[in-house]
């Protein structure tokens, strides 16, 4: 379930990444994103296959602060509960923890997976971007430093690139995302299926949105974004490790989840929402 973590960066804030090219400075009309402290219930939405799931039921706390001035912080954690039958039950429980540039010059990103109390993962390290490419360095699992293409997106700049796609009339969005997660040395290939644009005061939300001043003003897009191996790719594997929907505002807030895992599918409903101020720019 450790993927969850990039998608809601791209999804609220930042499914916890990038654009085309190297990043465009905010003060050039980038998405100006809300920051917010939100909880998502999540269940078992749908089973099918050879690996089927009988229930899930866990949360998901999103909190993300900062602002264009001072960089973009993401303080993350899931807790799952995944059923697969005969007994067999998992709990899945994820920290992540990600301070990202607001012109996307720097990413730092820390992350712990345990699963029935045993630690699985653990993951730390840090990314810069220049005008030759992306030096990433990580002190776990192990000490490593490798360099990425310019090209590469981090999770915030690809959620503002998301909105910024859809406010042009866009769409499709295809870019590779590096967020750390994993063993924090993967890069994704992801592409972003836009739909219709959602004006305000149509299908009005029943969860957590419902009656929020400061969404009921706001648009909204329906959007769907599938993650490949980068690896994978290459060889001309086009199934995806996992996909996301969601809706998207204009600030960056999302609801309606739903993550696609291929086996099983699990929804994510907005139970809990708080608008935080942003610190104004000096």
């Amino acid at each position: 379930m450790k993927r969850v973590q990039i998608a809601l960066q791209v999804a609220a804030a930042g499914f916890m990444a990038g654009a085309y090219f190297l990043a465009v400075p905010p003060a050039k009309a980038a998405a100006a994103l809300a920051p917010h402290r939100a909880v998502y219930e999540l269940k078992l939405s749908k089973s099918h296959g050879k690996r089927s799931v009988e229930a899930v039921r866990g949360r998901i706390l999103y909190d993300f602060s900062g602002s264009a001035c001072e960089g973009y912080a993401l303080q993350f954690r899931q807790v799952s509960e995944i059923d697969s039958g005969e007994g067999k039950v998992a709990l899945s429980d994820l920290r992540a923890a990600t301070w990202e540039e607001a012109d996307a010059k720097s990413f730092r990103f820390n992350s712990e997976n345990k699963v029935n109390d045993r630690v699985v993962d653990t993951v730390d390290g840090n990314a810069g971007r220049d005008s030759s490419g992306v030096s990433v360095r990580l002190s776990k699992p192990k000490l490593k430093s490798f360099d990425l293409d310019a090209k590469i997106a981090f999770p915030t700049e690809h959620v503002r690139r998301v909105i910024e796609a859809a406010e042009a009339g866009k769409t499709l969005l295809e870019l590779s995302v590096f967020d750390g997660s994993e063993s924090g040395d993967k890069v994704f290939s992801t592409l972003a299926v836009i739909g219709n644009v959602i004006a305000p005061g149509e299908k009005l939300p029943d969860d957590a949105a419902a009656g929020n001043a400061a969404l009921a003003s706001l648009k909204r897009w329906p959007v769907t974004i599938s993650y490949f191996d980068q690896e994978s790719a290459k060889t001309g594997e086009q199934t995806p490790a996992y996909a996301i929907g969601f809706e998207l505002y204009e600030n960056g807030i999302s609801r309606a989840l739903s993550l696609d895992y291929g086996d099983f599918v699990v929804s994510g409903t907005m139970s809990q929402l708080e608008l935080k101020d942003a610190a104004a720019c000096k």
